[in-house]
């Protein structure tokens, strides 16, 4: 089961250079000019020309080389239970491997599929405040997990939404998923929770886990929750015509979910660009579900919506990055100064037939990640879910096949680096270096490559550059798993983990 990652306990500073496009995840200005990005201790603090921008001091460095720069991906629509296992497919690790799918923040609508749910007021509000507090402490690969959504029950009164607003719960869980299913029942409650920033969803369409029941677009307009919650359905969609009476009814969120009705998220789509409110639109999965869990569920929803829904792409990516950070109050999802360093770094897909990321989405593929970043530390390199990003590095491996990772990082001269698993081939990614310097050298054998001032140390099948004067730098190289990449584990002692 992924665990808790390690937060920077130190000043850090991160600096991702040699940007080839920056997406911003503002539907105002999705492309930023600029190819460098600088965060230190965990926020943006530049944007702009390497050039122009201050990158001395740096604790990590990652070389972008001419790929793409998106904020981290927000999936709207999650339920969790307890850390990184859910029992709706008895799955552990999902929520690292959503990661791998470019999710850095997911927003629970409820955690319903908790074995023993208790529908008691005193029971639900102490499984809420609960799981807010556990979610905020435990981080799974770093994702933040916004959870604690209590699934309101007729018996409440406007003390209990007090009560979990004042111990830190900020979310409902879908309405209508409990015993309150009725337009005004719901309306009185919402405006409780509204009164004390508790924000609200509602469950669209038809009955899906046992419990719940149709929501009908009368009981979704009476209720005026924030969000509407799966409009294209969870999984049965309502039919167009209530669709296109929600949207035009209020003016709150419009949720799209993956595990719903892919025509019907279509047809919010073309409502909510023929109303000029594209910003109302937010992309969520659903998940865990019975459909399973989708890790590459939001990379699907944006791909599905540029291509066939002819949506441009960096438009989509909005859809699940700023939109949804606007909507939900959160301190990420947009490439501005001030806002959380949670980063993707990605490419088009190898042989995909674009020619560059965005026709490539636009054309119905996935894009291929490089490196996920939260909070400004490095969480994960190559993924091990997306197909390979054509802008990668090459590893190569001993017996002299090559393979291909995400961007590089190095770090500063008093990093420390283990590596572990890998066979004995590296790539000094040391600035130093010349057009005529060796590229790669050979760590553990007779022959070795070297140039000025540089040596490499055997660490277990790996390899640690030390570059004097500019520090420590290091890559992963190939796994010996002919599958999979091994992980590269590092520490900026004593400030960063990745």
């Amino acid at each position: 089961m992924a665990h808790d990652a390690l937060q920077a306990t130190g000043p850090s500073k991160l600096v991702i250079r040699n940007i080839g496009l920056i997406l911003s995840g503002a539907l105002e200005k999705p492309i930023l000019d600029g190819d460098t990005i600088v965060a230190e201790n965990g926020k943006i603090t530049a944007i702009g020309r390497f050039k122009d921008l201050n990158t001395e001091g740096a604790t990590t460095i990652v070389d972008a080389n001419g790929t793409t720069v998106t904020p981290g991906l927000i999936d709207s629509h999650v339920h969790p239970v307890a850390g990184d296992w859910t029992p709706r497919q008895n799955q552990i690790n999902w929520i690292d491997s959503s990661l791998h799918g470019g999710i850095t923040t997911m927003i629970s609508a409820g955690e319903v599929h908790m074995p023993g749910r208790p529908r008691d007021v005193v029971g639900l509000k102490a499984m809420a405040i609960f799981a807010q507090r556990a979610f905020w402490t435990l981080r799974p690969g770093g994702v933040k997990v916004h959870a604690g959504a209590p699934v309101i029950e007729c018996e409440m009164v406007e003390e209990d939404f007090k009560e979990m607003a004042a111990a830190g719960v900020k979310l409902l869980g879908e309405v209508g998923l409990g015993g309150v299913k009725d337009g005004p029942t719901a309306r009185k409650m919402v405006g409780w929770a509204r009164k004390y920033g508790i924000q609200s969803t509602i469950h669209t369409g038809g009955p899906s886990i046992p419990g719940s029941g149709l929501i009908d677009k009368d009981v979704v307009l009476e209720a005026d929750t924030d969000v509407v919650g799966h409009i294209n359905g969870g999984h049965t969609a309502l039919p167009d015509d209530q669709i296109r009476c929600i949207c035009e009814g209020c003016k709150r969120g419009l949720e799209i979910v993956h595990n719903g009705n892919e025509r019907s998220a279509l047809y919010t789509l073309r409502i909510a660009r023929e109303m000029n409110e594209l910003h109302r639109v937010i992309l969520g999965t659903d998940g865990p579900a019975g459909s399973g869990v989708q890790p590459l569920g939001i990379l699907r929803m944006v791909s599905m919506l540029s291509s066939i829904g002819e949506l441009p792409a960096e438009i989509a990516f909005c859809l699940a990055t700023g939109n949804t950070a606007r909507m939900r109050a959160l301190d990420c999802g947009l490439i501005e100064v001030g806002r959380a360093a949670d980063f993707v770094i990605m490419d088009k897909a190898q042989h995909s037939p674009g020619k560059n990321i965005l026709e490539s989405v636009q054309l119905g593929d996935l894009p291929g990640i490089g490196m996920t970043i939260i909070d400004g530390i490095v969480r994960t390199q190559r993924s091990r879910n997306t197909p390979p990003p054509a802008g990668c590095r090459r590893w190569w491996r001993s017996d002299g096949t090559c393979r291909h990772s995400g961007a590089r990082v190095s770090a500063n001269p008093e990093s420390r680096a283990t590596i572990s698993g890998f066979r004995v081939h590296a790539r000094c990614a040391c600035p130093g270096m010349t057009s005529t310097s060796p590229r790669y050298r050979r760590v553990g054998k007779a022959k070795r490559a070297h140039h000025s001032a540089c040596e490499v140390r055997d660490r277990g099948h790996g390899a640690l550059c030390l570059c004097p004067p500019y520090g420590t730098y290091f890559t992963a190289a190939c796994s010996t798993a002919p599958s999979a990449f091994r992980a590269l584990s590092h520490r900026a002692a004593p400030t960063s983990r990745a």
